[in-house]
């Protein structure tokens, strides 16, 4: 069992690993779809639950037959949705009571030699021949369990047949969500298995902050965005990556050579926290923003955010205006909570950290995406953002 709490550090060390892991891959790269949701398209709630998970978004999902209601993390960047399950070998504590296949009419195993099995990245044969998956993490975390189906329960839609991990064996670290609901491009992803119901889209906005609601929406489109091509790394087809061409910050394009966004790739991923970005391009950001904020007097690092400051003393806070440019000359000026993760009013930090190099993927992570219209257009291979998404 882990601890009850995890220490802002070992969040922050989570959500680097999860980075680490991304560009590990990346360095080491060498090369019965039977769902049927109700209705075109399925909302639900996406919200911030500091008792689950300060740096993650959650919605609640219903499993099996009877329903049973779970809170799982918004993950773009992986594929298999899983949660933990009875019996339990080793689990942390969660939100919600584990899920019990045997409570479910709809349950099913999965045959170890079916494709979804195989396609997995780590699969393996139970002595009853059906289907083991171990999910790895480079900061060590591991889910191991089995591979089965049984009826998803989304909004008002019903997916069924819907295969999932059932996690046993699962240490690392977690915090309290429930689990994970895979959104990626792969065979696993809930939009891979009901590309009929839900047309290929899915689109959300992360709310900025515990207060608020945002939305996951399957099937359905925002209005008012505005869209950059989708593009596909064949090494990682299952991650969603855009070409970032420029950054705005006081409404002025920083100083950069060409080149500097061309090498490494831009990945858009809900699991993590803060956007990573080459250093080069760190440099001249905090540089600037440094300058633009010598008014407030700086705190000590957190983390891996070098760039923080003291605000206990102010009752508003004005920071200067950073916008993100991709292909197509598409602009998101990011919020507040974009701009400044505030972990104590006397502790404000750039939410942006550096890569250990110019060539690692750019990832950009969910405090980037905050109170915007995200729209992934998978059919379509672009990805659309839109202003006032949500608070």
């Amino acid at each position: 069992m882990r601890q009850d709490k995890l220490s802002h550090v070992e969040l922050f060390r989570q959500d680097q690993a999860r980075v680490d892991y991304i560009h590990h891959r990346a360095s080491n790269a060498t090369t019965k779809l039977n769902p049927i949701g109700k209705s075109l398209f399925a909302r639900v709630p996406a919200i911030i639950d500091y008792d689950i998970n300060r740096y993650a978004f959650i919605v609640n999902i219903g499993l099996g037959n009877p329903t049973k209601f779970f809170s799982l993390i918004v993950d773009t960047g992986s594929d298999l949705s899983w949660t933990q399950c009875v019996p339990c070998v080793n689990c942390y504590d969660q939100k919600n009571p584990f899920y019990d296949q045997t409570q479910s009419s709809n349950f099913t195993t999965i045959p170890c030699n079916s494709n979804y099995c195989t396609q997995l990245e780590y699969f393996g044969c139970s002595s009853t021949l059906t289907c083991l998956f171990e999910e790895r993490y480079m900061d060590n975390s591991i889910v191991n369990g089995s591979l089965i189906t049984d009826t998803l329960h989304i909004s008002n839609d019903i997916i069924y047949n819907f295969v999932f991990g059932c996690g046993h064996d699962n240490t690392g670290f977690f915090t309290h969500e429930d689990g994970l609901l895979g959104l990626g491009r792969g065979p696993h992803s809930i939009i891979s298995q009901a590309p009929q119901a839900y047309n290929k889209i899915f689109s959300y906005c992360l709310p900025s902050g515990p207060d608020e609601i945002g939305y996951l929406e399957l099937g359905n489109s925002a209005l008012g965005v505005k869209y950059t091509p989708m593009l596909t790394d064949p090494d990682f087809p299952y991650l969603y990556f855009v070409n970032l061409t420029a950054i705005l910050i006081g409404g002025e394009k920083i100083s950069l050579p060409p080149t500097i966004f061309s090498g490494p790739r831009t990945m858009l991923d809900s699991g993590t926290a803060f956007s990573h970005i080459p250093p080069t391009a760190y440099y001249a950001l905090r540089s600037i923003f440094r300058k633009e904020m010598s008014n407030y007097p700086m705190a000590p690092p957190l983390y891996n955010l070098d760039t923080c400051y003291d605000f206990t003393n102010y009752s508003q806070v004005v920071v200067p205006e950073i916008s993100l440019i991709y292909d197509g000359e598409v602009t998101t000026n990011l919020a507040f909570t974009g701009i400044i993760f505030v972990f104590t009013k006397s502790q404000g930090c750039l939410a942006f950290a550096e890569n250990e190099d110019d060539n690692e993927f750019i990832i950009i992570g969910n405090m980037q995406h905050r109170t915007f219209n995200v729209v992934y257009d998978v059919g379509n291979l672009q990805i659309g953002f839109g202003a006032n998404g949500c608070s």
